[in-house]
């Protein structure tokens, strides 16, 4: 199964999802990221919280939406704060989308070891998601039950 996380900078959450997923994912399934309005660059706080967890960082870039066409994502997840009254990125297509929101530690205006500190947040709140969805018997559900499954996932703190 492929898997779009999708935000809007494509600089932080979304690059986190997608490099702790396909550092785990399960045979045959992998995923990408991109953003809406991508910043062109990945911040220098994801680089090195990837870094620190013994993670490559090699060949990550900022994406569009446009640059993950070719992908063809069977689950798109939104990674946007709608708590923080962002914008979340609309992907039209036939895959599965879901909403698993996530603060973006990025922005926050704190010294750089608090700022680590929530990325380690995030980190682990995506793991627990991760956690969720790599345990699901997706080969015995059918489709109205994964969607309802992966977007029960984004009530997990």
């Amino acid at each position: 199964m492929k898997f779009l996380f999708l935000c809007t900078g494509n600089s932080c959450r979304s690059i986190l999802s997608e490099v702790l997923f396909n550092s785990r994912a399960l045979e045959g399934w992998k995923a990408y990221s991109a953003g809406s309005k991508p910043s062109g660059q990945v911040h220098p706080l994801t680089i090195e919280t990837l870094e620190n967890l013994g993670l490559s960082t090699a060949g990550l870039w900022s994406k569009s939406i446009d640059d993950c066409e070719q992908y063809q994502p069977d689950v798109v997840i939104t990674v946007c704060d709608s708590a923080a009254q962002e914008a979340c990125p609309l992907y039209l297509g036939g895959a599965i989308k879901a909403h698993w929101g996530l603060a973006d530690p990025s922005h926050l205006d704190r010294p750089k070891d608090e700022k680590l500190a929530a990325f380690k947040v995030t980190v682990e709140q995506i793991n627990r998601r991760l956690d969720a969805l790599f345990a699901l018997d997706t080969a015995n559900m059918s489709r109205s039950e994964l969607i309802a499954a992966i977007n029960q996932i984004s009530s997990i703190e």
